[in-house]
């Protein structure tokens, strides 16, 4: 699939075989896309003034966002696997050829795809404020509505840093991400941006490249504050648990398995790759790659505050399936539930499958959880290191020792699950 990626006016508009797709405004037209049409206003509404290679990382992930919405998965050879030919416009096209071979490794492994890039001239400049603004701030963290960014960022605060939260605008998450931020300490800054990327026709589903947005607008507001320094290490948090940023496949034939990658440490590590090629002085930080979410949630600093907004946070992979509501049978719902069973507290989340020890379909029967559960059998009538097979072994995995005792750990929580609730 062929995408050309440019500001409006900008480009080969009526090439054969070649979605547009218009960076920064409105499509235009029904047979095009668009990605970013109010991400310029809300920068400049803030007065932030961001690193010029920063916006030019933000136009590329627009572009991968437009494309993971318009690459219909169905439609490949395998049903599964696309290609993707991307010409996208920057401010600075020589620099990021340059660097297209670390992108298209990064985003095969996080999609598993196949990506080409080429840029080229012409890429909107960062906005300029009217007055400038420079956020004292010392670091951003990543503010999604889920569980996990909610006791991370709790963690944060109680130690006396003071994070920008940035957020990706997410329909059923938007009004808890205000409130999450609004309530920790005395209030978090706190900035909502979305890619707004829209294609015509079908869109997939799938959002496996989803990630990439979220880090780039977390390095745009980072090379605003006012302690940024080119070349220097100013820390950008991704607070996940480590069990679902590694996504061991549970079974052989991953029936079921989680298959995101979104904070994987070996996409991380080549996303870091791409920050410091650029002279991008951020660091990406994750406190809890070597700890499973319920050790999370035991060793939040603020357990009272974790208590009283944990339940409406949101893990489930089939969330807005589901009327926003948690389906509770998905893997990042059983991840859930055993952490809170391992954490000791009830669990007041409403979820549309609750009785997960039921023997149908819709419950024991379903393919995450027996997935789940064959995961279990497996390191029960085997070994662990058998049933983990090669999903430490990226060569960008460092601590393997941690990770694969914390995978460990991971496993039993979700077993502790299962045994409460009958599953066999």
């Amino acid at each position: 699939m062929k995408l050309l990626c440019a500001p409006a006016g900008l480009g080969r508009v009526n090439e054969v075989d070649t979605l547009r797709i218009v960076l920064y405004g409105q499509a235009g037209a029904a047979d095009r896309g668009s990605a970013g049409a109010a991400v310029r206003n809300e920068i400049r509404k803030a007065g932030f003034a961001p690193a010029r290679r920063a916006w030019d990382l933000l136009s590329i992930a627009m572009s991968i966002m437009a494309a993971d919405a318009a690459g219909l998965r169905t439609q490949s050879p395998d049903g599964w696997t696309r290609e993707f030919e991307m010409e996208i416009a920057v401010t600075e096209p020589d620099f990021w050829n340059g660097c297209a071979n670390l992108l298209a490794d990064a985003l095969a492994f996080l999609t598993t795809d196949r990506w080409h890039f080429r840029f080229i001239a012409g890429g909107a400049m960062p906005p300029v404020p009217t007055k400038v603004f420079r956020p004292p701030e010392n670091a951003v963290v990543l503010l999604s509505g889920g569980l996990d960014s909610l006791s991370g960022a709790i963690d944060l605060a109680a130690r006396g840093e003071r994070p920008v939260a940035i957020s990706k605008t997410v329909r059923g998450d938007a009004e808890k991400q205000v409130d999450f931020a609004a309530r920790i300490s005395d209030g978090l800054r706190h900035l909502q941006l979305n890619d707004n990327a829209v294609v015509p026709g079908d869109e997939d589903t799938t959002q496996r490249a989803r990630s990439i947005i979220f880090l780039a607008f977390g390095i745009v507001v980072a090379t605003s504050l006012r302690p940024y320094r080119t070349g220097g290490d100013l820390p950008l948090y991704v607070c996940e648990n480590g069990f679902i940023a590694v996504n061991p496949p549970l079974t052989g034939s991953r029936i079921g398995s989680l298959s995101t990658r979104t904070a994987h440490p070996n996409f991380l590590s080549q996303f870091q790759d791409i920050l410091d090629a650029a002279n991008i002085g951020v660091t990406i930080h994750t406190p809890y790659a070597a700890m499973t979410k319920g050790e999370m949630l035991r060793g939040c600093a603020d357990q009272s505050l974790l208590r009283s907004l944990a339940g409406i946070s949101t893990s489930c992979g089939r969330f807005q399936r589901f009327n926003y509501k948690h389906c509770g049978r998905c893997v990042p719902c059983q991840v859930r539930r055993a952490a809170f069973f391992a954490w000791g507290q009830p669990d007041p989340t409403d979820y549309v499958f609750e009785a997960l020890g039921r023997d149908d379909a819709d419950h024991a029967g379903f393919d995450d959880v027996r997935s789940v559960g064959m995961a279990l059998a497996a390191v029960r009538d085997g070994s662990f290191d058998e049933w983990l097979g090669s999903a430490l072994s990226w060569p960008r995995i460092e601590g393997r020792g941690a990770l694969k005792d914390m995978l460990r750990r991971g496993l039993a929580e979700l077993g502790a699950l299962h045994s409460n609730y009958g599953i066999k």
